[in-house]
């Protein structure tokens, strides 16, 4: 039996489905949803033309209401600022594109790959570091999951698939589960891995079908939530998280040092807090990615190691986060250190 044949989107709507469709589109729409000024209207149109808006209104309603500043607000909110180029960032900052094994897989790293599941996000974060990313010369992810997942089988080196894109989970709870199984169904694979913002933008994701796919399977699973913020964890965002744990799944996040969103020490020490009262362990701290459009959120190594140092004063080392940048073409994430510049 073909390993991947029995796999087909669904296209039942859900209620994690509805409230997707009812994603801010409109950076006029967000604005007077969060009683802003118009005069920001015009940069966020123009940037919005570049890489268009979109956040879950459930995540919007966590923001404070007139206050431009919003550490969540900024994440998602195009600015004019986006447009200036920067000779330091580019639009493949990280070497997805020579990566590339075929279409939809990438490996960057020994014994572990990665699926590149879909180009649905729940949200575009503004710093995203596959906001260039040539998604439309991979528009036949699905159709050659057969293919890869073949490239995968007769490779005995492979121990572990990452689930990426996009947002893996942007697909259907029956097209995840046939594929991880068909993932267990290759003896030398021992976990699978997923990248994904739902639990935190969109926390209905976390369904009864995702939960059970996630309980009954041979594989050690993982997912990597990506929260750069306290704000972001509400009490459903914990409900999701929850049920994620219980499941048997790692949970782990990643973060993005940001400016004007957790740049300083009191904001990452109560993220890393409320990660682990909701279950997750605080993993990876990122330097931002070059990436074209982002320029305006970089922080420098100096003073992301100084923030590093204010954290491990304050919190056991369980807490801290490893502050790491990617390079294009290492086969590491490179930790940084007062050494590494």
């Amino acid at each position: 039996m073909p390993i991947l044949q029995r796999i087909t989107p669904s296209v039942h709507t859900s209620s994690w489905q509805q409230a997707l469709a009812q994603a801010i589109r409109d950076p006029k729409q967000l604005l007077n949803e969060l009683n802003l000024p118009e005069e920001y209207l015009a940069g966020a149109l123009a940037a919005h033309q570049d890489f268009p808006l979109r956040v879950p209104l459930g995540y919007v309603r966590r923001m404070k209401h007139g206050d431009i500043n919003d550490p969540l607000l900024r994440q998602i909110l195009p600015l004019g600022e986006e447009l200036a180029q920067h000779p330091e960032f580019s639009h493949d900052p990280v070497g997805d594109e020579n990566a590339v094994v075929q279409s939809g897989l990438l490996q960057k790293y020994k014994n572990r790959v990665l699926l590149m599941m879909t180009s649905a996000c729940p949200v575009h974060c503004r710093y995203c570091f596959r906001r260039h990313f040539p998604y439309s010369e991979h528009k036949g992810l699905q159709k050659h999951y057969q293919q890869a997942l073949s490239t995968i089988a007769a490779d005995n080196s492979i121990n572990e698939v990452i689930l990426s894109g996009g947002d893996p989970l942007s697909l259907s709870d029956t097209y995840i589960e046939e594929l991880i199984q068909a993932l267990a169904d290759i003896e030398q694979i021992k976990r699978v891995r997923i990248h994904s913002r739902y639990p935190i933008f969109l926390p209905e994701r976390t369904t009864p079908e995702l939960i059970n796919t996630l309980s009954n399977t041979r594989l050690n699973t993982v997912m990597v939530i990506h929260c750069n913020h306290a704000n972001e964890i509400d009490e459903q965002v914990c409900e999701s998280l929850s049920k994620l744990r219980q499941t048997g799944t790692t949970l782990l996040n990643q973060s993005v040092l940001l400016k004007g969103v957790n740049d300083n020490a009191e904001s990452l020490i109560q993220l890393s807090e409320q990660l682990f009262e909701a279950g997750v362990l605080p993993y990876y701290l990122h330097l931002l990615d070059k990436v074209q459009g982002a320029a305006h959120f970089d922080v420098s190594s100096q003073r992301a190691l100084a923030l590093i140092e204010q954290i491990r004063q304050q919190l056991p080392g369980y807490l801290v986060p490893k502050l790491v940048r990617e390079v294009a073409g290492l086969a590491y994430k490179t930790p940084i250190s007062h050494s590494s510049f």
